[in-house]
């Protein structure tokens, strides 16, 4: 007897090349510092709401709930702009994080929508990752050692939509792929999957 198919699926803030290219070069010696295996360029990204293993035929449900997050964004709020600078090893997980500044408006944008996403896919009961949620890209893993430095280099990321994402385990590492974007703000999506 064979199971659904399921994907294992997340929301994020899905920086542009440029963005990534920054917050590499900015965190480069914290990265080598720490030890570990670097994060690809490709694979940065902000969280948003980690999701799990999803049945494949639920999918459309998680597009529904987000297009209906993102219409309710405040367009007064956008964009939605982080900066990234201060630094935490994860020592249970062996990861190497640039976490957001959260003073005085810089993050709560971020967060807002983070728990929207998780309270309405609890809410039809799918099962997210119920943590709280704190900005930070994970930039290198397995890194046993914490860096010297606490701070790097301010790197601005700014959104104007947020993605669902699928992560898939290759023998390479972890691949992503956009299932689909959501322009936050409005109803409009940005791209689906072929």
């Amino acid at each position: 007897m064979s199971s659904e198919p399921t994907r294992r699926l997340f929301f994020a803030l899905w920086p542009g090349e440029e963005e990534r290219a920054a917050l590499l070069h900015a965190a480069r010696k914290l990265v080598r510092a720490g030890g570990g295996r670097p994060v690809p360029a490709a694979n940065l990204h902000v969280t948003l709401a980690f999701l799990g293993a999803v049945p494949a035929a639920r999918v459309p449900e998680l597009s529904a709930i987000a297009s209906r997050a993102a219409a309710a964004f405040p367009r007064e709020a956008l964009p939605l702009t982080l900066t990234l600078q201060g630094v935490a090893h994860w020592a249970h997980s062996q990861l190497l994080a640039i976490l957001a500044r959260e003073e005085a408006g810089l993050a709560p944008g971020a967060q807002a929508l983070a728990r929207t996403l998780c309270h309405e896919a609890a809410g039809a009961g799918f099962d997210p990752d119920l943590k709280p949620f704190r900005a930070h890209v994970t930039v290198a893993r397995k890194v046993a050692r914490a860096p010297h430095a606490s701070a790097m280099h301010p790197v601005a990321w700014s959104f104007a939509a947020f993605a669902l994402i699928e992560s898939r385990t290759l023998a390479s590492g972890a691949a992503y792929s956009t299932v689909e974007s959501f322009v936050l703000g409005s109803a409009e999506k940005v791209r689906t999957e072929k």
